[in-house]
């Protein structure tokens, strides 16, 4: 991991000790991320919806394009995380046939499914105006992000 990344993750730990909810919590972290990580042109959340099985809601994001309001959980890269219970990295969005488009600039993304006791609960997506912008190291970065949340939803749960 590099050093930003080492940086930013123990800024969100120390915000999320403090943190009344989780909303204040993924809006920092979306926040920073796209103002820190200069590839990072869309970070956001989807969450579950609670009041429609199956479905994804927007939540706290940062950056220039509205995103899609909900999402189907067979629909699209964050449905194929979600589904599959795995990060998807897809370093050209135009070759995979799932994506479902926020914005034409986008060029690469990656989700991190969410889960709180084997349940998923959120999901973080980010979008790149950049091909192949996600390389191993940012791979690990953005599931360690994601789990700054899991570790705060499942604290926020006992």
């Amino acid at each position: 991991m590099l050093a930003v990344h080492e940086e930013l993750l123990r800024e969100f730990r120390e915000f999320a000790a403090s943190c009344p909810t989780a909303e204040p919590l993924m809006q920092r972290i979306s926040d920073r991320l796209h103002e820190k990580m200069t590839r990072y042109n869309w970070v956001g959340f989807y969450l579950v919806d609670p009041a429609a099985d199956g479905v994804l809601i927007v939540g706290p994001y940062a950056g220039s394009f509205t995103p899609n309001a909900r999402i189907p959980l067979n629909t699209g890269l964050c449905g194929a995380a979600a589904t599959t219970g795995r990060t998807v990295v897809v370093d050209d969005v135009a070759k995979d046939p799932r994506y479902l488009a926020g914005s034409p600039l986008v060029k690469s993304e990656i989700v991190v499914p969410i889960f709180v006791k084997k349940k998923l609960a959120a999901e973080l997506d980010i979008e790149s105006y950049f091909t192949a912008a996600f390389t191993p190291a940012e791979h690990e970065f953005a599931e360690a992000c994601s789990n700054v949340v899991a570790n705060y939803f499942a604290s926020a749960e006992k």
